[in-house]
């Protein structure tokens, strides 16, 4: 049972980053390609004119589309098409700020709430009921009521403790500011990959941010550099490791080339979803020492953007591009050494 239930699981992931990655790539090309054409102001990367803004605002859907297509398209692996509706609706709620103190749980939580949404369908597909409710249970109570209980669930007994853990790790990260920079770096640099734009990265954001408004630049160098590594790491791992990877990858890897450049974490997203007992550890790691290279060398970078596109930008570029490089190579390594070949992979599978 145990074994089946993992089995669907993973049946479910793969499903959910398949009819994900369109969205992905629509997202990636699009925000790289705007903002290509900008020069680094105060608010991050600005672009030249109101077309290219457009082309970014393009991306911008893109990515707004991803994480509500991977949790309902993991609820429909599950349970059909009752529960892609109610997938996407929590996938959206798990990507965006909700009660009182506006949390948001990133891909980790929609994934999460894609494998509830599932199962709680694929249960409620099982009540006893008269064959005038059966008829509207597909467009009307499924949804009505997989929507309301699975949200209030995530509301008030998820996203709370989720808060308390952010605002525990500003607190770690104030303490630690001033103290020990490859401590400080190693810790934003891990903050910024384990959920990829999630609230863990966003608490090492909003830091980053409240101390470049007093004048410090070093930890905001650290998170800026540890943005590009995931996907930099993934689009370089499906090049050098080619029988590792499948022709989706390693298409995908190209995108994740151009986000990774312009600073976009979640390019490496799918990868992580596919594959997260291997990907999340190895851009960890990576990430964690890109951002301690940085912070020991004292990078500064002054805008809330990352990546090499923000490059002019910078004090002490060589040391960024180095940390950048560095830590991606150190994620290559891991995976390199850690994923199966394919074939080794399905025979175990």
């Amino acid at each position: 049972m145990n074994k089946n239930f993992l089995k669907d699981l993973q049946k479910a992931f793969n499903t959910g980053v398949s009819y994900m990655l369109p969205a992905v790539v629509v997202g990636g090309i699009f925000i790289a390609l705007g903002l290509a054409t900008g020069t680094a102001g105060e608010s991050g990367m600005e672009v030249s004119s109101q077309f290219w803004q457009n082309i970014v605002d393009i991306g911008i859907a893109g990515f707004a589309m991803m994480i509500p297509l991977l949790s309902g398209y993991i609820a429909y692996s599950i349970s059909g098409k009752p529960a892609l509706a109610p997938g996407m609706v929590l996938g959206y709620i798990a990507n965006n700020p909700i009660g009182k103190d506006g949390i948001q749980t990133g891909f980790l939580g929609a994934m999460l709430l894609g494998v509830a949404a599932g199962y709680f369908v694929k249960w409620m597909r099982t009540w006893k009921v008269g064959n005038t409710i059966r008829t509207i249970m597909p467009i009307l109570i499924i949804p009505v009521v997989s929507v309301f209980v699975l949200s209030m669930i995530y509301i008030y007994l998820i996203a709370s403790p989720i808060g308390a853990l952010m605002t525990g790790l500003v607190n770690l990260l104030r303490n630690l500011q001033g103290g020990s920079a490859i401590l400080l770096g190693l810790i934003i640099g891990a903050m910024t990959a384990v959920d990829m734009g999630g609230p863990i990265n966003k608490t090492a954001t909003a830091f980053t941010i409240a101390l470049m408004a007093e004048g410090i630049y070093e930890p905001n160098g650290a998170h800026r550099v540890a943005v590009a590594i995931p996907p930099l790491a993934m689009a370089i791992s499906t090049l050098i490791s080619r029988d590792k990877y499948t022709k989706e990858d390693k298409d995908l890897g190209l995108s994740a080339l151009f986000m990774g450049l312009i600073g976009i974490t979640e390019g490496a997203i799918p990868f992580a979803v596919k594959d997260m007992k291997r990907v999340l550890p190895a851009i960890i790691i990576g990430s964690a020492v890109g951002g301690a290279i940085s912070m020991i060398q004292g990078v500064k970078v002054f805008v809330p953007h990352g990546g090499p596109v923000v490059l002019p930008a910078v004090e002490g570029r060589l040391w960024f591009i180095l940390s950048i490089i560095i830590g991606t190579l150190v994620s290559v390594a891991i995976l390199h050494f850690t994923k199966p070949k394919l074939d080794v992979e399905k025979s175990e599978a």
